[in-house]
């Protein structure tokens, strides 16, 4: 079988939604650039790398529950084809489908992801694995959602995996939520990821590795503002830094400007000034518990259909239904 790639957010739509998002959040006070951009071909190889370190146990808890659950995960859905959505390299949702696949109704595959580099080679590699076609689109979860209105065969199951949902705060949530409401058709299932809250100590170790590779993986945002819009950051001119929101229950993600130092950003004709200590919030990572995330889910219109946790507590996968 055949994989195709669709670019529904091009390189100069990207690139113009970059703008936008680092215009407002580098401006803003206090600064903030939007995670989705951490993801270039580096940042997808570095994060892959972070999901295998030992302090990061969300990979390790998540992919333990498909390993158990996941030919019953695929009976209830019912879904011949897999929709997933922020895929990277699709290495855990693998498990997914091989049971899919054993069941004998997996039919197609869509994947949704930001990078393009990434996104090509998951879609060859699961189109060889499985025989199956596999339709890559390269775009953002957080406005391409429509673009994937009628991709594949059959009833879908719809994956966001990883905790990413965490990555947004409540509004966004709810927005995200609905948006997920709106792209599922009658018939079609809802697997969704979440880290739960637990040991302060346990979730600041998790983004704050000993070997540092999630550190680089945070500075290479600057990197790749640098590249992208000829800012002029020195990554050794800023620190990684991680703390606990307890309002909030999300662990925040910084970069701290380690003096006085002004950045120059010349395709948006931006100077900002850096007072010494200054913080780029770069990313959130909300922490849920069950009952609450139900709640979420019913007000944007989802039904339960089962949920599953890992043998330790730590990580939560819920299956719903559009109600």
């Amino acid at each position: 079988m055949t994989s195709a790639v669709e670019v529904v957010a091009s390189a100069e739509e990207r690139e113009l939604a970059m703008r936008d998002d680092v215009r407002a959040g580098l401006s803003a006070r206090p600064r903030s650039v939007p995670p989705v951009w951490f993801y270039d071909e580096t940042g997808s190889r570095l994060f892959d790398e972070i999901t295998r370190l030992p302090e990061y146990y969300l990979t390790r808890a998540e992919r333990a529950i498909l390993a158990e659950r996941s030919a019953e995960i695929a009976a209830l859905s019912g879904a011949s084809t897999l929709v997933e959505i922020g895929s990277g390299t699709s290495e855990k949702t693998r498990i997914l489908l091989d049971a899919m696949a054993s069941s004998g109704r997996l039919r197609s595959v869509v994947l949704l992801d930001i990078s393009e580099e990434v996104l090509c080679e998951a879609a060859a590699e699961l189109s060889r694995r499985y025989g199956v076609e596999v339709q890559a689109v390269v775009g953002d979860l957080r406005t391409d959602l429509p673009a994937l209105s009628g991709r594949g065969e059959g009833e879908r199951l719809w994956a966001f995996l990883g905790s990413t949902i965490g990555n947004f705060e409540p509004k966004a949530r709810a927005d995200v939520f609905a948006g997920f409401r709106r792209a599922l058709q009658p018939g079609d299932t809802f697997l969704l990821g979440a880290d739960l809250v637990k040991d302060v100590g346990r979730l600041l170790a998790a983004y704050d590795d000993a070997r540092g590779v999630t550190a680089e993986f945070n500075l290479n945002v600057l990197r790749v503002l640098n590249s992208a819009l000829g800012a002029d950051f020195r990554p050794e001119g800023f620190a990684h830094r991680v703390s606990w929101n307890s309002e909030g229950r999300w662990v925040e993600m910084r970069l701290r400007s380690k003096a006085e130092q002004t950045v120059r950003i010349a395709s948006l004709g931006l100077d900002l000034d850096f007072a010494d200590g200054e913080d780029i919030l770069t990313e959130i990572s909300a922490k849920f518990d069950p009952a609450k995330l139900a709640a979420e889910l019913a007000d944007a219109g989802f039904a339960p259909a089962g949920s599953w946790t890992d043998p330790d507590g730590d990580f939560l996968l819920t299956l719903s239904r559009p109600a």
